[in-house]
């Protein structure tokens, strides 16, 4: 399939790009209008976008359906203050409820049961439940368009930020497993950033990978390394020199049984490669892959 905006409803288009681009961070924004009505809604057009200063954009965009705005671009353009409060599994049902669209100056703090908390520096509330509040100025706002669907891009800078300290980990770092954030999806669906969906991929080293280019053709060409498997020899800073200090029994038992065979020796110690790599055994998988 291939689309051009322009053939397509918007609507539709919307659906594609919130089924394509995703899992998105969902900024639940706490606002308050000229009367002091606290406002709460969540946004999945969010993210951070620098730390010094600290930079958080995100964008109540024109309804698609009838091109109206949003009560919290209103509240933020009236008032230059918004608190983004972060939304995990435990809060996630409480905030959908909050996207309801209430009539102005119905408060969906009690609509969707939370907790306000007062601000140190701003008069927007806080969400008590919330694991992470940030309190903002609203630096600028950014009209891209004007008609349904078009994004209003909110750019805030951070003034304070509050942590719930059963988050941390015993370094004082956010535990991804602790703070158990969920994410949208397309439609009707979320993810849930914990647990065995959560996994390590190893930041590149200040020393240059070797790259995909250098990987020997045996090895590059290989029918049964995937592409994350190469990627991860890749990385490496400098193809090993082999030790026979990491044969173990199984590399030993191949290369006797197929030894004479190069083609299903190959295979053999590929398969038994991929499994270490799968495992993070990165080392030992070279020395496999080069005996």
């Amino acid at each position: 399939m291939t689309i051009s905006p322009g053939d397509v409803k918007t609507a539709q288009l919307h659906a594609y790009l919130l089924g394509a681009i995703a899992p998105r961070p969902i900024c639940f924004a706490s606002t308050i209008d000229d009367e002091g009505n606290m406002n709460l809604s969540p946004f999945s057009f969010f993210n951070v976008f620098g730390s010094k200063p600290p930079i958080l954009i995100f964008s109540p965009s024109r309804r698609v359906r009838n091109n109206t705005i949003k009560h919290t671009l209103e509240n933020v353009l009236a008032n230059k203050e918004v608190v983004i409060n972060v939304v995990n599994y435990s809060i996630v049902q409480q905030a959908s409820l909050a996207s309801c669209e209430y009539p102005k100056h119905i408060n969906e703090f009690e609509k969707a049961g939370f907790t306000p908390v007062k601000s140190d520096l701003v008069k927007p509330f806080r969400v008590k439940e919330s694991p992470v509040n940030l309190e903002c100025k609203v630096m600028q706002v950014i009209e891209t368009g004007t008609e349904g669907g078009a994004a209003n891009l909110i750019i805030c800078e951070v003034l304070r930020m509050h942590i719930d300290d059963n988050v941390l980990d015993e370094n004082g770092q956010i535990d991804p497993h602790k703070i158990d954030l969920v994410a949208r999806m397309g439609a009707d669906y979320y993810c849930r950033a914990s647990g065995s969906a959560v996994f390590e991929v190893a930041k590149p080293n200040i020393s240059l990978g070797v790259g995909f280019d250098a990987l020997p053709q045996k090895i590059r060409s290989s029918t049964v390394l995937t592409g994350n498997n190469l990627g991860m020899l890749a990385n490496t800073t400098a193809i090993p020199v082999v030790s026979d200090m990491l044969y173990d029994d199984r590399l030993s038992q191949i290369l006797r049984d197929f030894g004479e065979n190069e083609s299903v020796a190959t295979q053999a110690l590929h398969l038994y490669a991929k499994e270490l790599l799968d495992a993070g055994e990165v080392e030992k998988a070279w020395q496999v892959l080069l005996s």
